[in-house]
């Protein structure tokens, strides 16, 4: 493998990375979610496009992704406003559990019937798409100023900043019973307990310690005080899986805990945990991009096809009007644009890396229809979100003031 220097290595990460912005922006323009334009960029530069990059390295991959997706749950969680978490939790939390596992069974039995899937090929498929991304969908809500009424965006933020753990947990989950037949699903049960209890633990527990080392040192106004912020989100993943618990679940809740705190160096931290989650957005998507081979898709396109519909038109609905049947504020007009507004995101593409590195049999014929699922249900449903809330009467178009919020995914 040839050897490229240094300065031309960097020269090249660097253009990546703003052709890469230019590129979300531009797909932003046409309703569609960011992710699609980093992607884009990403398969052009790769092994298939003008940019002729060979990339196939898995296991980095997968560890590039953990990184961001760490640093992107803590910025959710300092953006989430508490008394949000607090109005819709019942509702969000069961989406974000129960209805995870709702989604990733159906989709499984799916794959199994349709695509002759293993029944643990189909689950763990299922468990790899069952995950929602917030940022797509309220970047594409503030590109035309569209504002949805009543508990609905707060119940689709905290649903979706919070399901991401019970995602990958069924990803382990289906990873053991591929390893391990005779496991007994009743057997993991407390497993669950542990994990997400040990991870709320020490996300609480990072969370309240982040704001009172800067309320009581010297860097509350220094630019070491961003230091400590990266800080307490890789301590709050890294101690949780050290400890045998969740360390998504606790990035995302140290987030929550110190966003809601007041510090004198809370607004800086926060707009630098902004940039830390735009960019580990644009480096994952990017990475994800030169992964994929686009003529390696030509295959999964028929199946491809067939998971994605029922994922957006049987999976998802049922899921949503399961777990909201006991919260009558929520009527079928929200309901329905809750089911319509899960779109897909970075999560899935980077636990279907999970599977290779595991070397789980048809584990690449896996990623290649993950990535597939993701593409197609972004732009249909993607430039269809605004339709959707207009037509079912939950949201009223607004002034737009040509300054986005600084937050990841919303793009001006």
């Amino acid at each position: 493998m040839p050897s490229i220097n240094p300065e031309i290595a960097l020269l090249i990460v660097g253009v990546l990375l703003l052709a890469t912005v230019f590129a979300g922006t531009l797909s932003s323009r046409f309703g569609l979610p960011a992710l699609i334009g980093f992607l884009a960029l990403g398969m052009l530069a790769g092994v298939d496009g003008p940019g002729g990059i060979g990339f196939d390295d898995y296991p980095l991959t997968q560890g590039i992704g953990i990184a961001c997706l760490v640093f992107i749950l803590f910025s959710g969680g300092m953006d989430t406003d508490w008394r949000d978490v607090r109005r819709v939790a019942a509702p969000a939390l069961l989406l974000a559990t129960v209805g995870v596992l709702f989604s990733a069974s159906i989709v499984a039995a799916a794959a199994h019937l349709l695509l002759d899937f293993s029944p643990t090929q189909g689950f763990l498929l299922g468990a790899v798409v069952a995950s929602t991304d917030a940022a797509a969908v309220f970047a594409i809500l503030r590109s035309t100023g569209l504002d949805l009424h009543g508990d609905v965006p707060a119940l689709i933020e905290v649903e979706s900043g919070s399901n991401d753990p019970m995602a990958i947990f069924l990803v382990g989950a289906a990873l053991l019973f591929i390893a391990d037949p005779q496991t007994s699903p009743l057997a993991l049960a407390p497993d669950f307990v542990i994990q997400m209890s040990l991870g709320a633990i020490i996300g609480l527990l990072i969370g309240y310690l982040l704001p009172e080392i800067l309320k009581r040192s010297q860097f509350r106004h220094g630019g070491l005080a961003f230091v400590i912020s990266i800080a307490g989100a890789l301590i709050a993943y890294g101690l949780a899986e050290v400890a045998g618990g969740n360390g998504f679940l606790a990035a995302y809740i140290a987030g929550l805990v110190a966003g809601n705190r007041t510090y004198t160096a809370k607004l800086i931290i926060s707009t630098f945990q902004d940039g830390m989650a735009w960019l580990a957005q644009v480096v994952m998507f990017l990475t994800l991009g030169l992964l994929v081979a686009p003529s390696n898709l030509v295959d999964v396109v028929l199946p491809g096809l067939a998971i994605t519909f029922i994922l957006m038109l049987v999976a998802r609905p049922l899921s949503v009007f399961i777990c909201l049947a006991p919260f009558t504020r929520f009527g079928w007009r929200a309901k329905l644009f809750v089911s319509w507004a899960g779109l897909r995101g970075a999560v899935p593409i980077a636990l279907a890396t999970f599977p290779i590195v595991a070397g789980v049999e048809g584990a690449f014929a896996i990623f290649n229809m993950v990535f597939f699922v993701v593409l197609v249900s972004s732009i249909i449903q993607g430039p269809s979100m605004n339709w959707m809330a207009e037509r079912l009467k939950i949201g009223s178009r607004e002034e737009r003031s040509g300054l986005q919020p600084d937050k990841p995914g919303s793009l001006p």
